[in-house]
């Protein structure tokens, strides 16, 4: 009887020592997709930003004058993903998103109208520092710019994200 109880501590004191952590395994095949869409993002980032420094336009999508939702549209069709041309359109494409849950390539979209929170406005995003969301988006005034989301006007006037990819 003693032995048997000796068994049973025995096995009882090793199924108690497993390790409570779990090890997240990627398959090559979910490696490749991360890559893949980095460099989708990466892509379109650097599509939208070569039109920098571009006038504003309305309805624009070339270098010779750019709205907000061209910006958008142009840049996204350098991968061969089609968006609406609008930015009404535009607004209620993909996935909405927290702003905690923001990153690189997601849109934002703010109601710039005094007395308005109709999305007449979108941005894509370039870049997160410390919590500092920067997005690229042609304005009425300065062209095609980076701005981040913290500067007052834009964080007042921020409605929403969204996530097409």
């Amino acid at each position: 009887m003693r032995f048997i109880t000796l068994i049973l501590i025995t096995l009882l004191c090793f199924s108690s020592c497993k390790s409570s952590k779990r090890t997240t395994v990627v398959t090559k095949k979910e490696k490749e997709k991360i890559q893949f869409e980095n460099n989708t993002v990466a892509t379109i980032i650097e599509t939208a930003q070569a039109f920098e420094g571009v006038r504003y336009r309305y309805g624009g999508s070339s270098k010779k004058g750019m709205d907000c939702s061209g910006l958008v549209v142009t840049a996204f069709k350098s991968e061969d993903i089609a968006l609406p041309r609008t930015t009404n359109a535009l607004s209620t494409s993909g996935d909405w998103i927290d702003l905690k849950q923001v990153s690189k390539g997601d849109l934002l979209f703010f109601a710039t109208k005094k007395n308005s929170r109709k999305v007449n406005h979108v941005g894509i995003v370039t870049d997160i520092k410390d919590e500092t969301v920067e997005f690229i988006h042609s304005t009425t005034s300065k062209g095609v710019i980076t701005s981040k989301l913290s500067e007052r006007y834009w964080y007042l006037a921020f409605v929403q994200a969204r996530r097409v990819l």
